[in-house]
C-alpha cells in the first residue's frame, strides 16, 4: 500500500482489466550450413539480395545458398542463418600491413585472403590548406573477389571504386565493394574508423597492441594502391561436431569484446526462430539430423524441417526417423536454376517448404495446414510421383512432393503430415499451432510470477488467456461454432490444491479444439430419379 504521512491530495495509477496475451511470430527460420564468406555468429538476413551481399552466393557441396532462396522465392521473410565452418579454421589478418590499424577479415577461412584493402587520402580537404587532403583523415577501400581477376597477377588492376574505373577495359568488378570515406583516427569524432566499419560485411577493424590510435600511412601504388589479406585457412572437412557449433573464444571488433556462439548452439540462443532446417543434413547423417530434431523437442518453440536423401526412388525404403511431432519430411528433390543462369541444379526442397509456411502463416495463419500451395522456383522434380506412391508414404507420415502441371496447377506440396507415429500430432498444423499457443501464453503472463497467488490474479490471469483464445478462434484456427465448444480455461481451486498454493506453484488447465486439415476430400454421387425423395 502507498504510505500517506501528510496532509494533501495525492493523484495514483492503479491497473485493472486484463494483461493482453499478444501472438509471437511463427515464420522466422533458422538454417545452418556452410556458406562462400561471412561472419560465425548467427545474423538476421531478411532478403536474398541481403544474403548474398553478407554470406556470398552458392558453393560447391552445400545447399545452404539454393535453401536460402528458395525460403525467400516462396513467401519467406526472416531467416537466421548460423554459418558453419571447420574447428581449426583461421581468420585472414592484415599484419602491419595498415599499422597501427588491423583489418581482419569478418569471418574465418581463405576467402579472406580475396580481400583488398586501399587506404588512401580521403576526400574532404584540410582546413588549414584547402589545396590539400586533410592529413588526420583517409580514406579505406574494400574490394572483395571470389576469384581475383587475372588483372590482379598481370598488374593492371583498377580500382573499382572509382568513377572512370567502368570505363577501363581493365576493370573488374568486384563482388563486393565497401568504401569508407574521411575515417578519423580520434574516438570522439563521428566518422571514427572503427565505428564506420561496424556497417562492413567483410572486415572488422582494431588498434595494434601497445600502439596508440593513428592515421595508417597510404597503401603502395602498386596494383592500384590494394594489398590483400593473408593467412586465411579453411581448415579441415566439416563434421557433423562442426554444425552443433561451439562458444568461440571472446575477441576484440571494432574496439569491442565480443563471444559468438555458432552453428546449432547458436540458433538455439534466438528465441526468434520457429522453424530450422539444415540443408546438407545428408552429408552428417544421421548425426546433424538427430541434432535438429532434438533442439526443437527440447526447447518446444520451433519445427524441424527435413528431407529424404538424394536418389530414394523405391518408396518402401523411405521411411520417417526419428518419430517426433517436432518435424516433418518432404521427398523427392526438385530442380532449380542454377547460378549460372543456364542450367539447372537438384537441391533438397528444405528451403522452399520453409517458405511455403511462411507464406501460409502470413496468408492465412499458423492453423492452415502448409500444402496444396505452389512450389515456386521449381522446375522439376527429381522423380515423378503417382497417387499409388503417395498413398504409402502419407500414412507413414512424409510428405510428397508432386507434379500437377499436366492440370495446369503447377509442381505442389501435397501433403502435411509430422514424423510422428502418435495420431493425435500427425499434422504439421496442428503441432505449428500448439507451438504458437504455448509460447504466446508463455510470454504473454510472465508478470504473473511472485503475484500474490490468490483468487484475484486467479481471475485475471484466466480472462487473460480467455480473451487470446477468443481472438484465436474467431481467427479460424479452433474448432466450434460457439466459445465453449473451442477452448475452456480453468484457473481455480480444482486446479490447485493447497500444497500447491503453499508450495508457489499455480496450475491454469486450458483446453483447446485444433482445426484439422481437409486431407481426404469426399464426394459421394449418386443417380436421383425425378420427383423420387432424398436418398441421404
Amino acid at each position: 500500500m502507498p504510505e500517506y504521512l501528510s496532509p494533501g491530495v495525492y493523484v495514483e495509477e492503479i491497473e485493472v482489466g486484463i494483461k493482453p496475451i499478444e501472438g509471437v511470430a511463427t515464420s522466422n527460420l533458422g538454417i545452418v550450413g556452410p556458406t562462400e564468406r561471412g561472419p560465425t555468429e548467427v545474423r538476421l538476413v531478411t532478403s536474398w539480395l541481403e544474403f548474398q551481399r553478407v554470406y556470398g552466393g552458392a558453393i560447391d557441396n552445400s545447399f545452404m545458398a539454393h535453401a536460402v532462396k528458395g525460403f525467400y522465392d516462396n513467401g519467406g521473410q526472416r531467416c537466421f542463418v548460423a554459418r558453419v565452418t571447420s574447428l581449426d579454421n583461421t581468420t585472414a589478418p592484415s599484419g602491419g600491413a595498415f599499422a597501427p590499424l588491423v583489418i581482419t577479415a569478418i569471418g574465418p577461412g581463405a576467402w579472406g585472403d580475396n580481400i583488398l584493402v586501399r587506404i588512401a587520402d580521403p576526400s574532404q580537404r584540410d582546413p588549414a590548406n584547402p589545396a590539400n587532403p586533410n592529413p588526420n583523415r583517409f580514406k579505406l577501400v574494400l574490394a572483395y573477389y571470389r576469384t581475383l581477376p587475372a588483372t590482379w597477377a598481370a598488374g593492371t588492376f583498377v580500382d573499382p571504386s572509382l568513377p572512370t574505373a567502368q570505363a577501363d577495359r581493365n576493370f573488374r568488378r568486384p563482388d563486393a565493394l565497401e568504401v569508407y570515406d574521411d575515417l578519423s583516427f580520434e574516438r570522439e569524432d563521428q566518422n571514427y574508423v572503427l565505428r564506420a566499419v561496424q556497417a562492413s560485411n567483410l572486415v572488422f577493424g582494431n588498434w595494434a597492441a601497445g600502439q596508440a590510435p593513428a592515421r595508417p600511412a597510404n597503401t603502395p601504388a602498386a596494383n592500384a594502391g590494394f594489398v590483400p589479406l593473408a593467412n586465411g585457412n579453411n581448415g579441415v572437412a566439416l563434421t557433423a561436431a562442426d554444425f552443433d557449433g561451439r562458444e568461440e573464444p571472446a575477441q576484440t571488433r571494432n574496439g569491442v569484446q565480443v563471444s559468438v556462439s555458432t552453428g546449432l548452439l547458436g540458433l538455439e540462443r534466438i528465441d526468434e526462430v520457429t522453424m530450422l532446417t539444415a540443408p546438407d543434413e545428408h552429408g552428417f547423417a544421421p548425426q546433424l539430423r538427430n541434432a535438429v530434431v532434438i533442439q526443437c523437442e527440447r526447447l518446444r518453440d520451433r519445427f524441424a524441417i527435413l528431407s529424404v536423401a538424394q536418389n530414394q526412388r523405391n518408396v518402401n525404403n523411405i521411411l520417417p526417423n526419428p518419430p517426433t511431432s517436432y518435424a516433418a519430411l518432404y521427398w523427392p528433390w526438385i530442380y532449380v536454376g542454377h547460378p549460372n543462369g543456364r542450367d539447372r541444379i537438384i537441391v533438397p526442397p528444405v528451403g522452399h517448404m520453409a517458405g511455403i509456411y511462411a507464406r501460409t502463416d502470413i496468408e492465412r495463419g499458423v492453423h492452415k495446414a502448409p500444402a496444396n500451395a505452389v512450389v515456386r522456383g521449381a522446375l522439376d522434380l527429381e522423380f515423378p510421383v503417382a497417387r499409388g506412391m503417395q498413398d504409402i508414404l502419407n500414412p507413414r507420415g512424409v510428405n510428397v512432393i508432386r507434379d500437377f502441371r499436366a492440370d495446369r496447377r503447377g509442381v505442389r506440396l501435397w501433403g502435411a503430415r509430422t514424423m510422428s507415429d502418435d495420431p493425435t500430432w500427425k499434422y504439421v498444423n496442428v503441432r505449428r499451432l500448439f507451438i504458437f499457443l504455448e509460447e504466446s501464453i508463455d510470454e504473454g503472463t510472465q508478470w504473473v510470477v511472485f503475484e500474490p497467488n490468490a483468487e484475484p490474479l486467479w481471475d485475471r490471469v484466466r480472462r487473460s488467456i480467455e480473451s487470446f483464445l477468443i481472438t484465436v478462434w474467431r481467427n479460424g484456427a479452433l474448432m466450434g461454432t460457439r466459445q465453449e465448444e473451442a477452448f475452456y480455461v480453468k484457473c481455480d481451486r480444482t486446479t490447485m490444491t493447497q500444497d500447491d498454493i503453499d508450495n508457489g506453484r499455480l496450475i491454469c488447465y486450458i483446453g483447446v479444439a485444433p482445426v484439422k486439415p481437409a486431407e481426404f476430400v469426399i464426394f459421394r454421387i449418386h443417380q436421383w430419379a425425378l420427383g423420387a425423395k432424398t436418398a441421404v
